[in-house]
Order: structure tokens, then C-alpha cells, then sequence
């Protein structure tokens, strides 16, 4: 049964901060590397998975293309934070990325180069003024790339609020931004527009010089504009799609990647929309307090893939911003140019929903919540994806814990099986099986105190067709849960 679920790499690893790239007949996903229960961002050396354009279902590992430790500054920053890749002119392929440490960034780009999109990529230096001094123009983070019909264009930076909270002083905004990005307070004041914001520069042939003096895309000042509500964060992605060009954003909200269009590559962004939160906020008019997984940061991009266009993002695990995995989603761009918000599925890549047939992760649930689900600051009591011993898990299922698996198609004559074990104190209670968020049950497992994984099963009597699972826990005492399977 050849299917493929969120997420749609093994399940053991944790590559978050996406960038897709077609080159040839392969699609080549670029990110950042974390450590799987790991206790600060993008641990390990960067490796890439690539898959034929024409069977999204079958991705391969092709192993470590770079390690931090080939840079010189390693000895300052240890950590490579999210990168990007471009072909060059020369038809070599450039991978770019900033270093960081447990307490700062160096903001420096550094740049890496291949003759193979997936080989041994080679330091090749810092990008760079003409004069040869290093380009620390804004806030040096977070490359975005693209070779527009031969022009090479970087993006980058990072923007907080200080600027337009009323909380600030001009002053105290000066201040935080010298104290968090090492900046003088004359690189603040002289730099047009301030350092922070999203940048474009235009590279030249050897793919490190800048041609001219980096400069903004986006307003400045968000309020008041049609990206208020929606303000640039980090994460700068840029796709061309027919005479458009697309750029790809981490919102100020962070749990959304966002887009803003424009007929030129570095000028007059006007917003477009949200494409995809990983709780599904906004979907369908969800309000954040209602948010259907743990959230926290999001990165990726958009790609056009043998003639579809799919969105790349990430996910949290183990109640921490540090262990995120990489997922995707369909999407539709419209006749006017728009991106509709699509929903987070399990299915994903699958090209439609998943067989009802056999056994799967409990852990491709796209949903997980108990109705009160955190943001940002992760750590807390409730249920959550977890590796324990080797095994990847649901964990601490506790009463009113919903588990969302979409979607699946049912003959209508299955019999639905789980797989759990008693979590600390002994249980009482019954996971019942949904086919709707606030729907009635059509099935249930009576939980019992059981410290071994237990298999129970339940009959499904309703008519063949598409359908979201859903399991709500009700009872005492906490479960976990690690396999479902259909018969």
C-alpha cells in the first residue's frame, strides 16, 4: 500500500524550515536540521530528501550536504539556521544561511557551493560589499533566493514591534535593537528606514558581492496598511509565478506563513492573504484561542510541482519550539492571483485521503488538542507528540483531548483498532470515535488501567465515503497512544 502522510519524512527526523526547490525531474526540500527532542533550534548539519516530480510519495535521503563546522566562524556560532539553495548562472548551486549561538546570530550571510544539488557543498565565503567587507545591512537572517531570468536576487531580515508599540519609547527601540542585534546605535539611525524589515539586494555573477545598498520591500510603518494584523516576521521566500512575483513570509503572529504580490522583485508588495497556520487559525474563520495543535514558529514555501502547487511548512513537537518536522499541503493559486488558506491534513502529499487499510502512527494526527492549547511557550501539561524510548508517540491524553486524522476513505464496514497504554494514574474513561469536530460519536474503546500497549477495537456501521477521524478522550487519568489501524 504505497500511501504517504504529514509528516511526510521518516519519522524520526526533524527538518524544518523548508524551502522546495524543482531542479530537473526532483524536487529538493532545503532546511533547517533539529535534534529530535532536542533543547535549542537546528542542532544538527544540514541534510536534504528529494522526491521524482511525478511521486511525491517517495522521498529519499540523500544524506549531509553541509556541515557548520566547514565555516570559519564555527568557532564563534555553531548552529546553521534556516537556508536556502539557488542555481547560479554557472549552473553550480548556491546554498546561503546565517550562523548562530545559544545567545546571538553572527548576521553573516555565508555562502556554499555544489556542482549537484544534493553533493558536498564547499564554503565559499560571506556575502559581501564590492569592497570585500562583509554585508551586514539590516538584520542579516533568514536567505531567501531566486535566479530571475538571470538576475539573482537575496532576501532576508527580521522585524519586532518596537517601533510601533506603544509600550517603546524611540529611545528604548533604539536600545532593544542594539542590545538584540549588536548594531551601533549609528548603524540604527543612518540605516534608511531602520535595520529591521524584509531586505532585497541584487547579487552579481560570483553570487557573494551585492550590486547596490540593500533596501526594504515592505513598508515600514505597518499600521495602517493592508499588511497590519499580518506584519513580516522572519522567513523570506520568493517565487515568481507568470509575471507575478510571490513573496513568502512568516507573519508577526508567527504560526502563519503569509504572502505579499507584486509585478516587480523588489518593490510595491501589496498583501495577499494567508496560506497555511500549523493550528489552523483562520481557517474557515477559527479565532487563535480555538487553535487545533501547539503552535509556535512557522517557516517554508510554495512550489509548483509537475504542474501543481503544494505549500511546505513545519510543525512543533515535544512541547518545544526546538523539535519540528516537516509537512505540506495542496493548494490552489485562483485566476485572480489569490492563494486561499488551506487546512492541515494527515494526508498531504498523498494526492487524496488515506486507505483505511491496515496500521498507521498515531503521531500523523494533524489536530491534538484539549481545547486550550499554548502558544509560544510550549511546556506544559497536556496531550503532545513525544519520542519515549524509541517510540513516537501521542502523549498525556487527558479528558477532552481531541485527535484529528484527515482524511481517510472508509468502505463503511471497518473495524477501527487502537493501540494504548495507561500514562502515570490509572484511567477511567472512553475515547470515542467522531466523524465531525463537534459531531456525535459512531464508535468507542472502553479505556482500562493498562501499563503494556494494549490493542481494543470498535466497529464502524456507516455508509462508504471521505471522512475525518476524530478521537475525544473522556474520563480520568491520562493515556498514550502510539498506533491506529483499520480492518
Amino acid at each position: 500500500m504505497n500511501q504517504i502522510f504529514n509528516p511526510f519524512l521518516p519519522l524520526n527526523e526533524y527538518i524544518p524550515d523548508g524551502e522546495p526547490h524543482v531542479f530537473g525531474d526532483r524536487v529538493y526540500v532545503y532546511g533547517s536540521h533539529d535534534k529530535e527532542g532536542g533543547d535549542f533550534f537546528c542542532m544538527l548539519d544540514y541534510v536534504t530528501y528529494s522526491a521524482p516530480i511525478d511521486n511525491l510519495k517517495n522521498w529519499r535521503y540523500e544524506g549531509v550536504i553541509y556541515r557548520a563546522s566547514q565555516d570559519p566562524d564555527y568557532v564563534n556560532h555553531k548552529f546553521m539556521y534556516a537556508p536556502d539553495v539557488v542555481r547560479g548562472n554557472d549552473g553550480r548551486y548556491y546554498l546561503y544561511y546565517s550562523l548562530a549561538d545559544r545567545h546571538e546570530c553572527s548576521y553573516l550571510m555565508s555562502v556554499a557551493v555544489c556542482d549537484t544539488p544534493c553533493g558536498n557543498f564547499e564554503f565559499l565565503g560571506y556575502v559581501k560589499y564590492p569592497n570585500g567587507t562583509p554585508v551586514k545591512h539590516g538584520i542579516i537572517f533568514d536567505p531567501g533566493l531566486i535566479n530571475d531570468n538571470g538576475r539573482t536576487y537575496l532576501y532576508y531580515g527580521v522585524w519586532y514591534d518596537f517601533d510601533e508599540n506603544p509600550s517603546y519609547t524611540k529611545e528604548q527601540s533604539i536600545k532593544k535593537q542594539m542590545e538584540m542585534y549588536n548594531k551601533t546605535r549609528e548603524e540604527i539611525e543612518s540605516t534608511e528606514g531602520g535595520v529591521q524589515g524584509p531586505f532585497v539586494v541584487e547579487l552579481c555573477e560570483d553570487m557573494m558581492t551585492i550590486k547596490d545598498t540593500p533596501k526594504h520591500i515592505f513598508p515600514i510603518i505597518y499600521k495602517g496598511t493592508d499588511f497590519e494584523g499580518y506584519e513580516f516576521y522572519e522567513a523570506s521566500s520568493m517565487r515568481k509565478i507568470g509575471d507575478k512575483y510571490y513573496f513568502i513570509y512568516s507573519t508577526y503572529n508567527q504560526h502563519e506563513l503569509a504572502y505579499a504580490t507584486s509585478d516587480y522583485p523588489d518593490r510595491d508588495f501589496k498583501f495577499g492573504g494567508v496560506i497555511v497556520s500549523n493550528g489552523d487559525i483562520g481557517y474557515q474563520g477559527r479565532l487563535p484561542k480555538d487553535r487545533l495543535n501547539r503552535t509556535n514558529n512557522n517557516h517554508g514555501s510554495i512550489e509548483n510541482i509537475n504542474g501543481k502547487w503544494y505549500v511546505f511548512y513545519h510543525r512543533h513537537t515535544h512541547k518545544s519550539p526546538y523539535s519540528r518536522q516537516a509537512c505540506a499541503e495542496r493548494i490552489e493559486i485562483l485566476p485572480d492571483g489569490k492563494i486561499p488558506q488551506v487546512e492541515i491534513t494527515s494526508c498531504g502529499l498523498n494526492g487524496g485521503p488515506l486507505k483505511a487499510e491496515g496500521k498507521f502512527p498515531a503521531i500523523i494526527c494533524c489536530n491534538l488538542t484539549d481545547g486550550n492549547m499554548p502558544h509560544g511557550s510550549l511546556d506544559r501539561v497536556g496531550p503532545h507528540v513525544v519520542c519515549k524510548n524509541e517510540e513516537r508517540i501521542i502523549s498525556e491524553i487527558g479528558k477532552n483531548t481531541l485527535i484529528a486524522y484527515k482524511y481517510f476513505t472508509l468502505k463503511g464496514n471497518e473495524t477501527i483498532g487502537i493501540k494504548y497504554r495507561t500514562c502515570k494514574e490509572a484511567p477511567n474513561g472512553k475515547l470515542y470515535v467522531k466523524l465531525a469536530e463537534k459531531g456525535d460519536y459512531v464508535a468507542e474503546f472502553d479505556i482500562k488501567d493498562s501499563r503494556e500497549w494494549t490493542e481494543i477495537e470498535a466497529k464502524l456501521s456507516l455508509s462508504g465515503g471521505i471522512y475525518p477521524i476524530y478521537l475525544e478522550y473522556q474520563g480520568k487519568g491520562l493515556i498514550d497512544l502510539i498506533e491506529i489501524y483499520f480492518k
